[in-house]
């Protein structure tokens, strides 16, 4: 007897949990098994370039926040790197200590939410607790340094806005040994975990040549076994200075992804304990870059001073005519900044190169074939922000 059957159609978002109200995709099912799937973005797109063309560049830097708001201290530090290049100058060794104190940081607290927002979708609540516990840690002394949790405005053209706070070092120390203990505790309870293996091993896996082929970059790239990292390929701040791996998978599977990024705050750790062990003395911000503010005593005392602070701010700061691409490893891949200056104090246009969007147009590739429950585990592993896929 022949079965006939018939095509359904099911919108998976926005309204869907795991979509997090910004994505949406349409979904062609036999069964429960995914035939095809058609993405649609632009839930939560806010201008971010349009709106920078009509700002002073310093004030550009909150935008950027708003970009990957799991990790905003890379994109205030990526954004700054950019239109230092455009200056020619570069932030003093102690500001670009810092810068990778806090990215790295910021990288480990990415790498929390994504793994455990992922296994929470999947089915996995206790390993959740365990990562948001030591995020919440980190965050009292991002908080501490920037005066806020999560849009925190820290990087200021030519260096960063305030020195660490007392205590900052040891601290952060803390939280790497409670970060060791829980990515030791959950690594036990994922990696011989059968229902985790089986709902992730062999499910959305890609090569590295098509990872490559689709812009991939970061974790899901070098899930792939691909071993491209902006900072061994292009170091930035001091990167050249650290020792640190670049780990990678093999199948650039579900498992690998969760993997590569569990090994990844390892490698975070090394990085941040090598620079609060030889983080130089000095200054936090260059004198010569044109956003550095006079000192409050000028400003108050001498007419000079008071001028100088108000042209800053009014006006902002002038980068000579000319075009830069800059370009930083955030926590899920290469976050570009193409900057074009008319020599005015407002960027003449700004383009942003968002990580997720190359690996986001991957997604219905990697879902075909798979049950509708495993586009869920797929999704999570990607980690989509929808700030920067957007922007």
């Amino acid at each position: 007897m022949e079965i006939k059957t018939h095509k359904m159609y099911l919108n998976l978002g926005p309204s869907h949990p795991t979509m997090h109200g910004t994505l949406r995709i349409l979904l062609t099912l036999d069964g429960e098994t995914i035939t095809d799937a058609v993405p649609e973005i632009g839930y939560l797109h806010r201008c971010f370039e349009k709106e920078s063309e009509g700002h002073t560049y310093t004030q550009v830097i909150p935008y950027t926040d708003r970009l990957n708001y799991v990790s905003p201290l890379m994109n205030n530090v990526g954004y700054a790197l950019a239109v230092e290049k455009l200056l020619g100058i570069e932030a003093p060794r102690r500001a670009q200590y810092i810068r990778v104190i806090i990215s790295e940081l910021s990288r480990i607290m990415d790498h929390l939410v994504a793994i455990g927002t992922n296994v929470v979708d999947i089915g996995a609540l206790t390993n959740f607790w365990y990562f948001f516990n030591v995020r919440e840690m980190m965050y009292v002394w991002v908080e501490a340094l920037t005066g806020a949790r999560l849009t925190n405005t820290y990087t200021r053209i030519g260096g960063v806005a305030r020195d660490l706070p007392e205590g900052f070092a040891d601290g952060v120390r803390k939280c790497l040994k409670d970060l060791g203990s829980a990515v030791k505790d959950v690594t036990g309870l994922l990696v011989k975990n059968r229902i985790f293996l089986e709902r992730t091993r062999d499910v959305g896996a890609i090569a590295g040549e098509d990872a490559v082929a689709y812009g991939f970059t970061g974790p899901c790239l070098r899930a792939s076994g691909v071993a491209y990292d902006v900072r061994k390929a292009h170091p930035y701040c001091c990167y050249d200075e650290f020792d640190f791996d670049v780990p990678l998978g093999v199948a650039g599977d579900t498992f690998d992804r969760t993997i590569v990024r569990i090994e990844e705050m390892r490698q975070s750790t090394r990085i941040i304990e090598q620079a609060l062990a030889r983080l130089p003395d000095g200054p936090i911000i260059n004198p010569e870059a044109q956003s550095a503010l006079p000192p409050k005593a000028e400003v108050y005392n001498s007419i000079e001073g008071l001028i100088r602070h108000f042209e800053i701010i009014m006006f902002g700061i002038r980068p000579p005519a000319g075009e830069v691409y800059g370009y930083t490893e955030a926590a899920n891949g290469e976050l570009g900044f193409y900057i074009l200056s008319d020599g005015s104090g407002k960027p003449y246009r700004i383009k942003v190169r968002p990580p997720c969007f190359a690996i986001y147009q991957a997604y219905p590739k990697l879902i075909k074939g798979h049950l509708l429950a495993d586009a869920i585990a797929v999704l999570g592993s990607l980690n989509i922000v929808a700030g920067e896929l957007d922007r």
